[in-house]
């Protein structure tokens, strides 16, 4: 408890440094209230803008803070342009952890020493953040590997700072009236899933599987292999993975990497985690991402780091696909049609208007290659319509936001001159006509076939008995009323036997399908 309260301590001491408390402040119509608190704070300096100095606070009050900053960040909708810019700019760096502690969490993990499980093991760590870190190691097989070691004693330590936020937002929203807005008790229990599912390595080793198997038939992506056998929830080994940061644009070009072949590969990527697999890499920062230069992969994009990744169900993926694609038509009116229809726009909102301010965000962004915008600020001003509409920005879309701007980032790198509409429009266009085509349909059938084939038999069964319930009814013994009754049991034997037939005929597709011509092979 005492350690509760000296925390406490720190972070209200902290924020009050930095003139934490003026922000707030600033934002309600209390100008008495800010005067006063300037004058009991006289000592403190807060001349720098508010951005930076939530920025610093956040550094100061350590790592599970400065990953809230970071998700806070991707949150425009909710936060102002000049915090989200300077919350974007946080890293999550912090010095290693003893070796000894790494090895007695593999040995606690594993059952056994690195000296036992490897061949060799690199007690200096390549890399530290926040929650892990990661050593370089050799199996006995001779296969290089990277381990990753969770930071001990980090559950205890995000409880208890995630229970000081859900305190602080229960407080914000109780004093500022406007906070339903920012939703800060949403934004904390948000965060702190995120948290608790990064606690457990095993899911981040899942997610590398998923993805390695979506892109194993791939030329433009390698994602490393996992070693079941050495993984549990606190330690997790993967294929050490060979190439140059994505950053390192000299070390590229001198390698003889096609820089802008590079960026539109990247965009093909993120398409297609996005529409065909519906599961994308959502930290997609240029410290995750290597460039592969051995001859048998040259050129290749090589993914690391899996804590986080989004998924969107088919509802998601249709909605977007169709919003991209009348955002390249420039066709506003059906990305307002789009919002409305979809529900996340109030069903009484006037088209004409949603698709006049829809028209004043994007239009200036076609026909000009990407270093002359900033698909962030297209983002920061759709938000902005956002809120003026009331359209509820979809918490499964929130990391393709941020994803999105890690694309650009990486886009304005690698190719300044490269235009992501034009690269993308003719990938969206060919995944909707394979959804709505014929080969989507029948993509759609071969899916559903062993469903058909369990179902159908049973439909004529299934509608004689809903039909025989309705007859059921206690009705008064009336010429008019058995007439009725008569017509509607004639009725229902006509569509038995339809039913019957259609079920027949689809049971046949269905077994068909299944077993492949078998009438053929006879």
């Amino acid at each position: 408890m005492l350690l509760k309260f000296l925390r406490l301590l720190k972070i209200l001491s902290v924020a009050t440094r930095y003139g934490l408390d003026e922000i707030i402040v600033s934002e309600l119509p209390v100008p008495r209230t800010a005067k006063l608190l300037d004058k009991i704070f006289f000592w403190r300096k807060i001349s720098a803008p508010r951005g930076v100095r939530l920025r610093m606070a956040l550094e100061e009050l350590g790592p599970i803070f400065v990953k809230f900053g970071q998700v806070l960040s991707t949150r425009r909708d909710l936060v102002p342009p000049d915090i989200a810019d300077e919350l974007a700019l946080l890293q999550d760096r912090v010095p290693p952890f003893d070796s000894d502690l790494a090895i007695a969490q593999i040995t606690r993990s594993l059952g056994a020493h690195p000296d036992q499980l490897f061949a060799s093991f690199e007690r200096t760590p390549v890399a530290s953040a926040s929650i892990a870190q990661v050593h370089f190691a050799t199996l006995k097989n001779g296969r290089e590997v990277a381990v990753k070691v969770l930071r001990p004693g980090m559950k205890k330590s995000i409880d208890e700072d995630v229970a000081l936020m859900h305190l602080a937002a229960g407080l914000v929203e109780k004093l500022w009236t406007d906070s339903r807005r920012l939703k800060p008790r949403e934004v904390v229990a948000e965060f702190d899933k995120y948290l608790h599912d990064e606690l457990d390595l095993m899911r981040e080793a899942a997610n590398a599987s998923q993805l390695r198997r979506n892109f194993a038939s791939s030329q433009l992506l390698l994602v490393p292999e996992m070693f079941w056998d050495y993984c549990s929830s606190s330690v997790i080994v993967m294929e050490r993975m060979h190439g140059i940061p994505v950053s390192q644009i000299d070390r590229l070009e001198a390698a003889g990497v096609d820089l802008k072949k590079l960026s539109s590969d990247g965009v093909e990527i993120f398409f297609t985690q996005v529409f065909r697999d519906g599961f994308f890499h959502a930290d997609m920062h240029p410290g995750n991402i290597l460039v592969s230069v051995d001859p048998a992969t040259f050129g290749r994009y090589i993914a690391l780091d899996f804590g986080i990744v989004g998924t969107l169900n088919d509802f998601d993926k249709d909605y977007l696909a169709q919003n991209f694609i009348a955002f390249f038509r420039r066709d506003y009116k059906r990305v307002a049609e789009a919002h409305i229809e979809s529900g996340w726009a109030p069903r009484d909102t006037r088209v004409d208007e949603l698709e006049s301010a829809v028209r004043a965000c994007c239009e200036p962004i076609f026909d000009r290659p990407l270093k002359d915008i900033s698909f962030g600020q297209v983002l920061l001003r759709l938000f902005q319509t956002s809120r003026r509409f009331n359209v509820e920005v979809q918490p499964q879309l929130v990391l393709l936001q941020k994803t999105m701007l890690n694309i650009e980032g990486l886009g304005r790198q690698l190719d300044p001159d490269l235009d992501l509409w034009k690269t993308a429009k003719p990938y969206l266009e060919r995944w909707m006509n394979e959804q709505v085509g014929w080969r989507g349909m029948v993509d759609r059938l071969k899916a559903e076939a062993p469903r058909y084939a369990h179902i159908f038999p049973q439909l004529p069964r299934l509608i004689y008995q809903a039909l025989e319930k309705t007859t059921d009814l206690e009705v008064n013994d009336s010429a008019l009323l058995r007439e009725l009754m008569h017509h509607q049991r004639r009725t229902n034997r006509v569509l038995m036997l339809v039913a019957g037939l259609l079920g027949l005929l689809f049971s046949a597709v269905a077994i068909t399908y299944l077993y492949g011509h078998w009438w053929m092979r006879s």
